[in-house]
């Protein structure tokens, strides 16, 4: 049976009053389960809501052992349901796997619109603060590198990932004007690529793709040339950031990430030696709009959170593959 203990990651940050209330969106998703783990473990009531369209009922069955923790099925492109007294909001509601970008464009596109518009009518009714999750992909293929807050990206709107990245976008514009124009406080995180235990097998994004591949000793599958680049950010380190983001006072947009750099073909390969695994690498075609890097300029979380990633990317991905290899069926 696989025990997941997180890696050291130095004083992790705690909301600065004990005893609020806290309501995650997403929670039965690949960050959104490790939000809620944490703040659970930092002693606050969490209420967790997920419509399980892409979350994971395994993850929600899990969090719902724990006496602090309730659970919702519900969707946030519907109006809220009555939860009670709520005093953050962390919003993970989306499907943010490519492979999620075509059946569910339109899912994607409502839960960045309706669905955010939806928690600020919320947190304004309850005096809430909001925490949304955005993410590096508003940056799109970036002609700025590495990619501070302030580049306003370089996005295909009419693409097949147009319905995330000009989604992200849309809500983060959205959250920015009720803002100003409600009053209601609101902190928007941008979250570079992340990784670590529970992840989706079936993700579609890089790292899990390998993983599996590698220990059902599949070929490893590299898009174009593999000399595209991206940052990986281990999960235990993000929600410490996200944590201190919600309890920040800062107002505009953070980059949340790791700012170490990698090939796509030397993860792959990173793989394939931590496994142990004989599998090739193979080339396929290009996806079309892909970023071709990624790096976060995190001056401004370490300046303003006092945060930077502390795990390194050997030990993450460690952690990782013993996760997938317990979860695989005999």
């Amino acid at each position: 049976m696989y025990e997941y203990t997180p890696p050291a990651a130095g004083p992790p940050a705690r909301p600065r009053e004990q005893g609020v209330r806290i309501l995650v969106t997403g929670c039965a998703g690949f960050i959104g389960y490790h939000v809620c783990e944490r703040l659970l473990a930092d002693d606050q009531d969490v209420v967790g809501l997920d419509n399980l369209s892409t979350g994971q009922p395994g993850n929600a069955h899990d969090l719902s052992g724990q006496a602090r923790f309730t659970f919702l099925q519900h969707d946030i492109v519907q109006p809220l349901p009555a939860v009670g007294r709520v005093d953050r909001v962390y919003n993970l509601a989306c499907p943010a796997s490519p492979v999620d970008f075509g059946p569910r464009r339109l899912d994607i596109l409502a839960v960045c619109s309706l669905g955010v518009w939806n928690l600020l009518d919320f947190c304004r009714e309850q005096g809430a603060r909001l925490l949304h999750a955005s993410t590096s992909e508003v940056y799109g293929d970036p002609q700025e590198h590495p990619q501070r807050e302030s580049y306003w990206g370089h996005v295909n709107p009419i693409g097949p990932r147009a319905c995330y990245d000009e989604g992200k976008r849309f809500a983060e514009a959205l959250i920015t004007h009720y803002a100003r124009q409600h009053g209601v406080a609101a902190r928007i995180a941008r979250v570079f690529n992340t990784y670590g235990p529970r992840m989706r097998a079936d993700d579609g994004r890089a790292l899990p793709n390998f993983i599996s591949q590698a220990l059902h000793g599949q070929p490893i599958t590299v898009h174009g040339d593999g000399s595209q680049t991206r940052s990986f950010c281990y999960v235990s380190d993000l929600v410490d950031g996200l944590i201190r983001m919600c309890e920040s006072d800062v107002a505009e947009p953070v980059n949340l990430g790791n700012p170490e750099e990698v090939s796509i073909l030397e993860v792959a390969q990173e793989v394939r030696r931590l496994t142990d695994s004989r599998s090739p690498i193979v080339h396929l075609a290009p996806l079309p709009d892909d970023p071709h890097v990624r790096r976060p300029d995190i001056t401004r979380a370490r300046q303003r959170l006092g945060w930077e990633p502390k795990v390194p990317r050997a030990e993450g991905l460690r952690q990782t593959v013993d996760w997938f290899r317990s979860t695989l069926t005999p």
